[in-house]
């Protein structure tokens, strides 16, 4: 296993809110607040304190990555860059999307809500992977 690239794995937690501002900003903010209404749940927190909270786990997702691009090494991702894409979409694409949907579904939430939040995490992802493969 190679050495984790730190200042890549801070700048794909950046690029990931990035991300996050433009997908529920001027992109779909307003298709969101429609789903989820003026005194819907997402409203309730403060700016600031979603903004800590988000950065904080896109923090722990960006570090995994990170690992497990060292884990599969340097030498390999030179040779093969399209794995940066392939294992940032693919952690999206087979984990964290269904996981949201089967949690979706439990409770009843629309599929347009569904598909907009499944979008944001695929390119999220991809952003990340972007971020190491720039940095690699």
């Amino acid at each position: 296993m190679g050495p984790v690239n730190w200042l890549a794995v801070f700048l794909a937690m950046l690029a990931a809110l990035t991300v996050t501002a433009v997908w529920y900003g001027p992109l779909f903010g307003r298709a969101k607040l429609e789903e989820v209404g003026p005194g819907g749940l997402g409203t309730r927190t403060a700016p600031a304190r979603t903004l800590a909270i988000t950065a904080a786990l896109l923090l722990v997702t960006a570090s995994m990555m990170g690992h497990m691009f060292a884990r599969v090494g340097a030498d390999t991702l030179a040779v093969k860059p399209w794995l940066y894409f392939m294992m940032s979409g693919g952690l999206a694409g087979a984990f964290v999307i269904p996981s949201l949907w089967v949690s979706y579904t439990q409770q009843r939430i629309s599929t347009r809500l569904a598909l907009i939040d499944a979008g944001f995490w695929m390119v999220a992802y991809l952003a990340m992977g972007l971020v190491f493969w720039i940095l690699g």
